[in-house]
């Protein structure tokens, strides 16, 4: 433990992979799924469906903090925590956010991503694309001896090039047998501020990207998270180990992710 973060040895650390490992695969199994005129709701049954009948796993999301489903829905302008519905239809040109957390032997894993909704907008597919390159760009600055704010500072670099704001209420975590854990892993900051990194530590990144200004507001139901200024969002997550070497993404997606490569 360090500065209350907790320290997983290797054969630990092994556990918590096979848990990112099977989040992941949820996120391969329903891209097929993700097309105009499918609603939330039915991507949550077949997520939840897979989860617990194939994989033999829990849905990590089900009943935390009393979420009802399993699988949390992002479409368009929202930034995060959408709930699945039956009356949430998609359609050509959304883009949405899918994350998904399972727990497996007690170890959580917890990823997310985006998947364009037939041929998206000039500017949705660029703030996808941005999102996922200022994620990399953070994941990049991983190793022994970094620091978090190392990790802030790329991500906002990128976001900022592209005119893009970072959302701030919400941010990576430490991860393992706990789903939210220290540290808090920033999408802003300054180089060389913060904790230093060292190996053993599991965390998220997870930027979320605005086309607009960076201001959120929570809906009535408590969860939904949107754009004040009804402006596109984006997101992705991946977990990811402080190796000796660097960093382990333990939830890369299998096989890659359409134009996205495999990290």
């Amino acid at each position: 433990m360090v500065h209350g973060v907790p320290i997983h040895p290797a054969e630990k650390l092994e556990m918590a992979r096979l848990a990112a490992r099977l989040a992941a695969e949820v996120l391969s199994m329903i891209e097929p799924y993700v097309v105009p005129g499918a609603s939330t709701e039915r991507l949550d049954r077949i997520c939840h469906d897979h989860i617990v009948n194939v994989q033999g796993a829990i849905p990590a999301n089900m009943g935390y903090h009393g979420y009802p489903k399993t699988i949390l829905t992002s479409v368009n302008q929202v930034v995060c925590h959408g709930i699945p519905s039956p009356d949430k239809i998609l359609k050509k040109g959304d883009i949405i956010n899918i994350d998904v957390a399972v727990i497996k032997d007690g170890w959580f894993g917890d990823t997310s991503r985006m998947y364009f909704v037939g041929a998206p907008s000039v500017l949705a597919r660029r703030l996808v694309e941005t999102t996922y390159e200022a994620m990399l760009a953070g994941i990049r600055q991983v190793k022994p001896g970094a620091t978090l704010g190392d990790i802030g500072h790329a991500i906002q670099s990128v976001a900022q090039r592209e005119n893009f704001s970072v959302v701030r209420e919400y941010c990576g975590h430490g991860i393992g047998r706990i789903y939210h854990d220290k540290p808090q892993v920033l999408h802003y900051g300054r180089r060389g501020e913060g904790l230093k990194l060292e190996p053993g530590m599991v965390f998220t990144i997870e930027p979320m990207l605005n086309a607009g200004k960076r201001d959120t507001r929570q809906m009535a139901d408590g969860w939904t998270v949107v754009t004040k200024d009804r402006s596109l969002s984006a997101q992705w997550e991946h977990m990811v180990a402080v190796t000796p070497e660097g960093y382990e993404v333990m939830t890369a997606w299998p096989g890659g992710t359409g134009a996205y490569a495999p990290v």
